[in-house]
C-alpha cells in the first residue's frame, strides 16, 4: 500500500517539479512582466497539482479500503450542512488565493503610463508598420524568408518564417509603450519573450508596454487568423543598449535624408527596360506576390489576376492610380508611402511585361512622380481635388517626407470652398485620425480625447493648427506637418471644426497652413 502511494506521489509531482526545464513549458522571458506571468503560471500549476493529489488520493484510498470485497457497506447520508459548507468555502478560498497574484499581474500588464518611448504598431495584410513617436522614424517590416524556401525548392533556414527585412529596434531598460491598430482586419502582435500579446483592431487603438532587460533578438508572430498569409507575418525585435539605440536613431535619420536625395536623383534617371524588369521582379515578390501569386494568376474570387488583366495591359494611368492609391473596399493597399517612385516604376514595368503581358512599356520614376502630382484629387483617399494645384507627393518612405509647410509658397496654394474642404477633410480624418478619435469624434477617454465639443476643435484656430501640425509631446498625438500636405491639413482641420455639432463656421485654407508659424 505504501509503495502504491509513493508511486502516486512521484507521478503527480514529478511533472510540475521538472516543468521549469521542459522545452514546451512557458519561458520566463526577458522582462519583469514576463517573469511575473511565468511565476503566476507555475504557482497556479502547483495549486492545481495539489488539488489533483488530494482529490485523486482520497478517491483511490476510498476505492481500495472501502471496496465490496472487504465487506464495506456504503453509508447513506444527505443534506449535510457541514459538508455543503466545506465544499463551498474551500473552493472559494482556493480561488481567492489564486486571484490575488493573478490580479496584481494583470494590473501591472495594463499600465503603460510614464513611458520613455511610444511606438505605434499597425498591422496590415501581411506586414507590420512601426512608427516611433517624436523621432520621425517609421517603416514597414516584411517577411524576409526567401520564396524558394517557402516553395520547398531550398532547404529551410534556422529562422524560417520568423525573419524580416527590417526589425523593430528598441532600447533596453526603457519603458516602451505600444499603440496597436490595423489598416484592414484584426491582427495580433505577439512576442512571447515580452509577455505582450495584444489585438490590433481596425478603427481602434489598444495599448501595451514592455521594458526589456537583456539585449538580443526576440521573435514573434501575428497571433490572430488574419487571412491567407497569416503564417507569413512575423515579428522581429532587436533590443540594444540605450547608447546604441540613440546612435541607431541618428543613423535612421541620416539614411532617410540620403533616401530622399536618392529618390530625387532617380527622377532624372532613365533606366533600361531590363534593369526595370530585374528590380521590378524583386519588388513584386516582396510586396505583391502574396496576393497576386508569383505567376500573376491571383486567387480566383479573392485576389484578381494580373496576367492578361485590363489593369496590367490597359492604360498606364489606371495602373499607376491603383498601385499608388489602392482601391477602397478591397485588400489592395496604397503603395505611394510604402515604396519609392523608382520601386513603383519598376514593379509596374514588370507587371506590364511579365507572364506574356508584353505591353513593351518601360515606366520611369519621373512618370510615377508626374502622375502623383498630376493625379492629386482623384478618387484615392486623402488626396487633393483635381481642380487644385497639387502639392509635391512623397517618393520615398514616410521617414523621408519633407514638411511641405516649410517649402510651399502660400501664395501658390489654391483657395477652396468650404464644402470641398469638408468633403476632403472627412476622407483624411477617416484614414488618418479616426483610429484614435473615432469616426464620431468622441475619442476613447482618457487615452484619446474627444473632438466633438472640445476646446481644441472649437477654440482658437491657431491652437488647432499647432497641435495637428506639431503634435503634443508626451501623448499619442503625432505631428502631421510632415505626413500630410497643406491642403490635406487644411481640409481635416476644417472638418474637425465643423463636424459633430462643432459648427464653428471656420474655413481653413492651405495658405493658412503654409504660413502658420512663419
Amino acid at each position: 500500500m505504501k509503495q502504491l502511494l509513493y508511486c502516486l506521489l512521484v507521478v503527480l509531482f514529478a511533472p510540475p517539479l521538472a516543468a521549469a526545464d521542459m522545452r514546451f513549458n512557458m519561458t520566463p522571458g526577458v522582462t519583469e512582466i514576463s517573469g511575473k506571468v511565468y511565476h503566476l503560471h507555475m504557482t497556479i500549476l502547483y495549486i492545481c497539482c495539489a488539488i489533483g493529489l488530494v482529490v485523486f488520493g482520497v478517491m483511490i484510498y476510498a476505492m481500495i479500503n472501502h471496496r465490496k470485497s472487504k465487506g464495506a457497506v456504503a453509508s447513506h447520508f444527505h443534506e449535510s450542512t457541514k459538508v455543503e459548507i466545506a465544499w463551498t468555502i474551500l473552493p472559494f478560498i482556493i480561488l481567492i488565493l489564486m486571484a490575488i497574484p493573478a490580479t496584481k499581474t494583470l494590473i501591472a500588464m495594463e499600465d503603460p503610463s510614464d513611458a520613455d518611448l511610444t511606438v505605434k504598431v499597425t498591422g496590415s495584410q501581411w506586414k507590420w508598420h512601426y512608427s516611433y513617436f517624436d523621432q520621425d522614424i517609421d517603416f514597414y517590416s516584411i517577411l524576409a524568408t526567401p520564396r524558394a524556401q517557402i516553395d520547398g525548392t531550398e532547404t529551410k533556414g534556422e529562422h524560417y518564417l520568423l525573419e524580416v527585412d527590417k526589425p523593430l529596434v528598441l532600447p533596453i531598460n526603457r519603458k516602451i509603450r505600444f499603440l496597436m491598430t490595423s489598416e484592414d482586419v484584426i491582427h495580433s502582435w505577439w512576442v512571447p519573450a515580452f509577455a505582450v500579446k495584444k489585438d490590433a483592431n481596425p478603427g481602434f487603438i489598444n495599448e501595451a508596454w514592455t521594458r526589456i532587460d537583456k539585449p538580443g533578438i526576440y521573435r514573434g508572430q501575428c497571433a490572430e487568423l488574419c487571412g491567407k498569409d497569416h503564417g507569413f507575418m512575423p515579428i522581429v525585435v532587436q533590443a540594444i543598449p540605450e547608447a546604441e539605440f540613440e546612435a541607431w536613431v541618428t543613423e535612421q535619420k541620416q539614411a532617410a535624408g540620403a533616401a530622399a536625395e536618392a529618390a530625387q536623383a532617380a527622377l532624372s534617371q532613365t533606366l533600361s527596360k531590363d534593369d526595370l524588369m530585374t528590380q521590378g521582379e524583386q519588388v513584386y515578390l516582396g510586396h505583391c506576390a502574396a496576393c497576386h501569386q508569383p505567376n500573376g494568376e491571383g486567387l480566383q474570387g479573392v485576389f484578381p489576376h494580373l496576367k492578361g488583366s485590363p489593369i496590367a495591359t490597359g492604360p498606364l494611368s489606371g495602373h499607376l492610380e491603383i498601385v499608388l492609391n489602392g482601391k477602397t473596399g478591397t485588400a489592395m493597399q496604397a503603395f505611394s508611402k510604402q515604396l519609392t517612385a523608382q520601386e513603383i516604376a519598376a514593379v509596374i514595368t514588370y507587371e506590364r511585361n511579365a507572364w506574356g503581358n508584353n505591353t513593351g512599356d518601360a515606366v520611369q520614376a519621373k512618370d510615377v512622380n508626374e502622375h502623383m502630382n498630376g493625379s492629386a484629387g482623384t478618387q484615392a483617399p486623402a488626396t487633393a481635388p483635381a481642380n487644385t494645384t497639387p502639392t509635391p507627393a512623397p517618393t520615398t518612405e514616410p521617414a523621408a517626407v519633407v514638411d511641405s509647410a516649410t517649402i510651399v509658397d502660400p501664395a501658390s496654394l489654391p483657395t477652396l470652398t468650404h464644402e470641398a474642404l469638408m468633403a476632403e477633410g472627412e476622407t483624411v480624418y477617416t484614414t488618418t485620425c479616426a483610429a484614435c478619435h473615432q469616426l464620431t469624434g468622441t475619442g476613447i477617454p482618457p487615452a484619446f480625447p474627444a473632438l466633438a465639443g472640445s476646446a481644441i476643435a472649437t477654440g482658437p484656430v491657431a491652437n488647432h493648427l499647432d497641435i495637428v501640425m506639431h503634435g503634443k509631446t508626451g501623448t499619442a498625438m503625432q505631428a502631421f506637418g510632415k505626413q500630410l500636405s497643406p491642403q490635406q491639413l487644411a481640409a481635416v482641420i476644417t472638418y474637425e471644426r465643423n463636424a459633430w455639432g462643432n459648427n464653428t463656421g471656420d474655413t481653413v485654407q492651405p495658405a493658412d497652413i503654409a504660413s502658420h508659424g512663419q
